[in-house]
Order: structure tokens, then C-alpha cells, then sequence
């Protein structure tokens, strides 16, 4: 069984969480803040697209290899603010901070302040909707490992610089985060989670929830503004969506696992489901539990949490040990359930009875955890 002392540890590790950005939220009210940062150097910018992140291209090809790692595609900001029309200085009559932003909404890009770390300021610019009117497709298969920026020499032969689009078309790779964060550092993974997050919302929000007018970026990417005087022009924040993900395990120290109608054959992984209204989170852990398995949990200990930006959803993970153990599945929404041993678990596995969850979720780890070993 669990040590209880075991069970009070938080998971050390989660691809998905922050780490090591200091978000800097007192300045994202500035409106200079990113025509500024676009001018320095030492600005770093990736680039985001309906929640993927650009990689250099080819190495999209080694998502499929577990010891191959991928580095997010950086730009410096001032080579940014000049692949963007009209947003070098001297093309405007206005100010140069004025001609960048108007530069960036013209071009249809949002600009998002993700912080600093050490040195560097980190910026994402999400084209998403630019991609939607210019449809760039995704190569993946090229061998190339370009450096975004590494081939100057061709693009000052070029007799204009190509656009965003042209270069996020011909110099990378996209990938979601599912396949990113397993391969890519602590920072970046942060870095891509963040942008990919605001990314998804800004697509899929345009207007108001409440009046239905269109809306503005603001905030430097962390909110939006609502176009209505009459109403304010009320700024309206990206919504989370709280779920709860709890390994349950038993009085022999077997681990719960089931499987889902809306998952792939084989698939297995622990409960988990979204907190309702008027819900804590240890009511919906229980009461999940209990409508999906059957299983009545007693005791409950918080583990963690990690972002899980598909689109907007928190998971909390619990442990809990069950009262019980016979399993009762909906046979709807729970197909089936089962209890392992770890030598039992480890068997499924191999034979290919069961697939486990991936590398960027967090039940991932929490099977982990319980299992004592990497798999």
C-alpha cells in the first residue's frame, strides 16, 4: 500500500506546468509594451497557430522518437517588427510604437506578452487568423533543420523580405503540444502551453458573450475588449474550465484503470471528468468516481495540477483510496474498468492489451507515481 506520507507529495515533475517565466502581469496594461519589446533585440518571438507551435523544419519528424528533443522556432523581435508591413520605422506618419501596432492588427496577427527570463523578454505571435484567410499548408516531411533566421544571406538577396506567412510556411514545422511538450524543455514547454492556450481562445472568441459586438485585443494578448461604448466596452478574460483526474487504488495497492467510449480500442487511463456548478473538487473526484466505475473513494489527497489547454481546462489530481472494490461502469460513457497490479499492469502493456495515457498528460504521471518507474 501507499505510505501516507507518499501520498501528501506533490508529482515532480508535469511537461505542461510553468516554469521558470516571470509573467511581469503589471505590465501588460502598457500599450507601448509590445511595439517596444518588437524593437529589441534581445526580444525573443515564437510563433503560434490555432494552438500549434512552429518548430524548425524537419523536426516535426522526430515527435515519434522519445529521446529526440525539439526547440520552439525564436525570432528576434526587431527582424519580427520587420517582416511585418508598414511597422518599420519611417513607413507612418505616426509614431513608431503607433505604426507597429496598427502594422500588427493590419496584418492580422495578435501579439502575446508571454515574460522574461534572464535576459529576454518572450513574445508569441499568433497567426492564426491570418492562416485562415491565406491557407498555408503544413509540410512536415522536409530534412532540412533550418534555423529560422540562420539563412540571411538569401533573404537579403531577395528583393523584398517575405512576409510572416511566407517564412511560417517555408522554414517550419507545426505541432500541438501533445507532441511538443514531451520533447522540449521545462521553459518552452511553458512558453508553448501559455501561447497555445490564448492562441485557441482568441480564434475561437470574436465577440462579446454578452452583446454580441466584435471584440479587440488587449492587455498584450491576455484579454479582449468589447467594441460596445454603450456597454462599457467591458474586457472579457480567457475562461477555465476546473476537471479533476484521480488515481484510485485499493487495499492490495492496485491501481484503478478504465476505458472511455470515446477513446481509441486498448486505450486505458484513470478517472477523470469536469467539476460542476456549486461542486469543490473533492465532491466532483468522488462523485465521478462513483458515476463512471462504481467506486465509492474514502480519503483523498491533492497531487498537482497542470494546464491542459484543449481547449481551456485545468486538471487537479487527486489520490484516493477506494472503500470498495466492485466496479459497476455505466457501459455509456464507461465501457470498462479494471483493477492491476503493477506486474499485471506492466504485462497489458507489452502484449499491447492496454495503451498507456501520453507523454504531455498528466495521468500520465500520476500511473507513474503509483507504478514507481518510468514506462
Amino acid at each position: 500500500m501507499f505510505a501516507p506520507l507518499a501520498l501528501t507529495h506533490v508529482l515532480p515533475f508535469l511537461p505542461l506546468a510553468q516554469n521558470g517565466v516571470d509573467y511581469q502581469v503589471d505590465r501588460r496594461d502598457d500599450p507601448e509594451l509590445i511595439a517596444r519589446l518588437l524593437g529589441d533585440d534581445s526580444t525573443r518571438v515564437m510563433l503560434v497557430r490555432s494552438g500549434k507551435v512552429a518548430i524548425p523544419k524537419g523536426q516535426g519528424k522526430l515527435v515519434d522518437y522519445d529521446v529526440a528533443k525539439i526547440r520552439l522556432t525564436m525570432l528576434a523581435g526587431s527582424y519580427v517588427r520587420d517582416l511585418i508591413p508598414h511597422a518599420q520605422s519611417g513607413m507612418r506618419t505616426d509614431t513608431q510604437a503607433e505604426a507597429v501596432r496598427n502594422a500588427v492588427q493590419d496584418s492580422q496577427c495578435i501579439p502575446i506578452f508571454l515574460g522574461t527570463r534572464a535576459d529576454h523578454a518572450y513574445i508569441a505571435l499568433d497567426i492564426s487568423q491570418s492562416v485562415i484567410a491565406a491557407e498555408v499548408p503544413n509540410p512536415r516531411n522536409v530534412s532540412a533543420d533550418n534555423a529560422f533566421v540562420a539563412d540571411e544571406s538569401s533573404l537579403a538577396a531577395s528583393s523584398a523580405r517575405p512576409s510572416i506567412l511566407e517564412l511560417a510556411q517555408s522554414r517550419c514545422d507545426w505541432v500541438g503540444l501533445r507532441e511538443f511538450a514531451p520533447h522540449a524543455s521545462t521553459v518552452e514547454a511553458s512558453l508553448a502551453t501559455t501561447a497555445a492556450t490564448l492562441s485557441m481562445w482568441h480564434r475561437a472568441q470574436h465577440y462579446c458573450p454578452y452583446c454580441g459586438t466584435a471584440t479587440i485585443s488587449v492587455y498584450s494578448g491576455w484579454a479582449q475588449r468589447c467594441q460596445n461604448a454603450a456597454d462599457d466596452n467591458r474586457i472579457i478574460f480567457p475562461r477555465i474550465e476546473p476537471a479533476v483526474i484521480t488515481a484510485i487504488v485499493d487495499a492490495q495497492d492496485r491501481l484503478l484503470l478504465q476505458h472511455n467510449s470515446a477513446w481509441n480500442p486498448g486505450f486505458y487511463s484513470v478517472t477523470a471528468g469536469f467539476v460542476e456548478a456549486g461542486e469543490n473538487l473533492e465532491h466532483a473526484a468522488r462523485r465521478e468516481a462513483r458515476e463512471e466505475t462504481g467506486i465509492a473513494i474514502s480519503d483523498l489527497i491533492y497531487t498537482g495540477s497542470q494546464p491542459w489547454p484543449f481547449p481551456s481546462s485545468l486538471m487537479m489530481s487527486f489520490k484516493g483510496y477506494a472503500r470498495d472494490t466492485a466496479i459497476h461502469v455505466d457501459g455509456v460513457e464507461t465501457q470498462s474498468a479494471r483493477w492491476v497490479s503493477r506486474d499485471e499492469f506492466i504485462r497489458a502493456l507489452t502484449t499491447g492489451e492496454m495503451q498507456a495515457p501520453g507523454k504531455a498528460t498528466i495521468a500520465r504521471y500520476m500511473i507513474e507515481e503509483w507504478y514507481g518507474a518510468e514506462f
